[in-house]
């Protein structure tokens, strides 16, 4: 199995690219490998259908330039922080073996977002535990320790406990979030209005870009929130 830097946890197909395609981006130019696992099918989002967002995830991912992508198949607004489903996500993490795991916002407008930052952060911890045994395609699984787990700022506005500066990947950082084009405004489209497809949606991702950037100096940012403080051996680290 291929190694991972990066491992990216979403509870929908496009939480991703809404909050850190910039991120994702940047880290894959790089040479890392990065990846993500969706837990769900969004199978239940208002607009688009399940057979379309299968289509803009293969088109968001080739824009990412990620170098695997999985879905869980978790039941859209109903899987449940428990047993059962962390497990599921401890499977992904020894894997995949990343140093850093991204995952959703702590708390947000919808709650599979909250619910998905508790999951993933539980199954990083049970993920190093040796004596919690997991197979994968019928062959056991040695614990492993990520690094670090980060959240992804979504909806509802957090203070970020750090900021990455996505102004020179800002253009593709939104052509990976247009690749879920059902999912934005269309003035032809028949389909319920939801809080992202409105008109001045877009202008709402850049004006969060924006704040975020302005006080670290960038120009478009992209925040994230720490689950432990991170520690650091040279003060240099931090310019």
């Amino acid at each position: 199995m291929e190694k991972l830097d990066i491992l990216a946890f979403a509870a929908h197909p496009d939480d991703v690219e809404l909050a850190c395609a910039g991120s994702i981006i940047l880290e894959v130019k790089k040479g890392r490998n990065v990846g993500i696992v969706d837990l769900t099918a969004g199978e239940l989002g208002t607009r688009g259908n399940k057979v379309l967002r299968l289509r803009e995830v293969e088109a968001a991912s080739k824009v990412l330039g990620i170098s695997i992508r999985e879905n869980l198949g978790f039941r859209d607004c109903f899987f449940q922080d428990d047993e059962e489903h962390q497990l599921e996500v401890v499977k992904m993490i020894r894997k995949y073996r990343p140093d850093v795991i991204i995952c959703n916002a702590v708390s947000d407008r919808h709650p599979d977002h909250g619910k998905a930052s508790s999951l993933v952060l539980k199954a990083a911890f049970l993920s190093r535990l040796p004596k919690l045994e997991t197979s994968l395609l019928g062959s056991s699984q040695s614990a492993w320790n990520p690094r670090a787990v980060y959240h992804y700022i979504q909806d509802r506005y957090h203070r970020p406990d750090f900021v990455i500066d996505v102004t020179s990947v800002w253009e593709e950082r939104i052509k990976a979030m247009m690749a879920f084009s059902s999912q934005f405004y269309n003035p032809d489209s028949a389909e319920p209005e939801t809080p992202i497809s409105t008109k001045n949606f877009l202008d709402f991702v850049e004006g969060r870009a924006l704040e975020f950037g302005k006080p670290a100096g960038f120009r478009y940012g992209e925040g994230f929130m720490v689950s432990r403080i991170p520690g650091v051996t040279d003060l240099l680290q931090l310019l």
